[in-house]
């Protein structure tokens, strides 16, 4: 028996050893963050420069890449230097749903509450009873059930914001919603949006930034090294060196399925490893992963012109990029752009195959873009669609797994096939 006492006091110690493993940087800006070197974690520096050319083609301007919490890669573009400000575009709707999240477990909204509690009455061109089964769940999992295909989606007018369905029965990628949620919290808590995130966020963690008004929207601009923090908290169920910043229950659920309709969302966060998603403008439910390269449970905060936070708590990754908008990229979420960046981490270790010379298992389409033909890692029949969901055609794969696309317009497209789903960028 003493044995047995002794032995779980020896495994607690480890167990706790391990779970302090993550580092967690200084508040203070101008404190040293603590690095690894990219030899510590086996990674060849022709890997590297490889990465770091790919993302300044891709207009890049701020990479950032941790484990367990310490800085391996950092490299800034151009004139872009650590203590630039850039924006996180739709990135920001996650750090929006942390404060929803932070409003409820102060005891300041309920998700289950009306949205026309904080807006008032009015705040829509629906009946008053088809406003008022609008909730804030319905806002943070894009299920609101407003028309996403009004000519500007971003308008929060009442004009614009128009029934199309009831709320919970269709998800659609609608940013007016979204943004109506600045006002529930500042309703629900008396406070600015600047000010909260001030009290529950920065001054716990230093993730310092600022939302400002462009059009529509209240974006959020940070530097690069903020960003990576957010990623950090994010990374370990939004706790801090030890202190929860919102409830585990919330926590978890803001990184899991939110709601039936499309699985790879949860609330304001996208999500891999299920089995289907959805993308924005399209009602088409594609099978497999949105990110194919990327771990089975990365998580994302992605923005438009590609401001990622891609987060694997597997493999104790974060990584952020900040830029303008990467070649061949389309619509509000740039998924090509963090999967051919998962790609390149996936290449980075010295003794990869692909880093010696062979051929690695192939998991995605090549080449991407493409000029003549794609290769798939399965045979059989295809379908490419335009970016919008229009059908172009359907094929079979030939003898190499080819498929002949020298006919398509130079654009983004869609490959559609029995187990996946693929983008890909047609050139001239």
């Amino acid at each position: 028996m003493r044995k047995l006492f002794f032995t779980l006091i020896l495994l607690s110690v480890t167990i706790a050893g391990r779970a302090q493993n993550t580092y967690y940087p200084p508040i203070s800006q101008t404190a040293f963050w603590d690095t690894l070197s990219p030899g510590s974690q086996g990674w060849c520096k022709d890997s590297i420069n490889s990465l770091y050319q790919y993302l300044s083609k891709e207009n890049s301007k701020a990479f950032i890449l941790l484990v367990d919490g310490k800085i391996v890669l950092e490299k800034y573009f151009g004139t872009f230097t650590k203590d630039s400000s850039w924006y996180w575009a739709s990135a920001g709707k996650t750090l929006t749903s942390f404060l929803i999240g932070k409003a409820r477990e102060e005891g300041k909204l309920l998700l289950t509450d009306k949205t026309s509690d904080y807006l008032g009455s009015g705040w829509s061109n629906l009946t008053p009873a088809q406003e008022d089964a609008i909730t804030i769940r319905n806002q943070i999992t894009m299920t609101s059930g407003l028309d996403d295909g009004v000519p500007d989606n971003h308008c929060t007018l009442k004009s614009c914001l128009i029934y199309k369905a009831d709320p919970g029965t269709r998800w659609a990628y609608h940013n007016a919603p979204y943004t109506l949620l600045d006002k529930v919290i500042e309703t629900a808590t008396g406070s600015t949006m600047n000010l909260y995130t001030q009290q529950s966020l920065s001054s716990k963690t230093g993730i310092n930034g600022l939302w400002f008004k462009s059009g529509y929207n209240n974006v959020f601009a940070s530097k690069a090294r903020n960003f990576a923090r957010w990623g950090l908290l994010a990374q370990n169920g939004f706790k801090w060196d030890g202190l929860q910043l919102v409830d585990t229950g919330f926590a978890r659920q803001s990184v899991n399925t939110s709601q039936t309709l499309n699985l790879s969302y949860g609330y304001l966060w996208w999500l891999n490893g299920k089995k289907s998603f959805m993308v924005p403008t399209l009602q088409t439910v594609f099978p497999g992963n949105f990110i194919p390269n990327a771990p089975a449970d990365m998580f994302a905060a992605i923005g438009k012109n590609g401001q990622i936070a891609s987060i694997s708590p597997s493999r104790k990754i974060v990584w952020i990029r900040m830029g303008d908008v990467p070649s061949g990229q389309l619509g509000e979420v740039p998924f090509l752009l963090a999967d051919k960046v998962w790609s390149r981490i996936n290449t980075l270790a010295c003794n990869n195959t692909a880093a010696r010379g062979l051929k690695p298992k192939q998991t995605a389409i090549f080449p991407n873009p493409a000029v003549d033909r794609l290769y798939v890692p399965s045979a059989g029949q295809y379908s490419v669609l335009e970016i919008t969901g229009k059908m172009v055609q359907t094929t079979h794969t030939d003898a190499n797994n080819g498929i002949d696309v020298s006919h398509l317009k130079p654009g983004v497209y869609l490959l559609s096939g029995a187990n996946a789903t693929y983008r890909f960028v047609k050139q001239p």
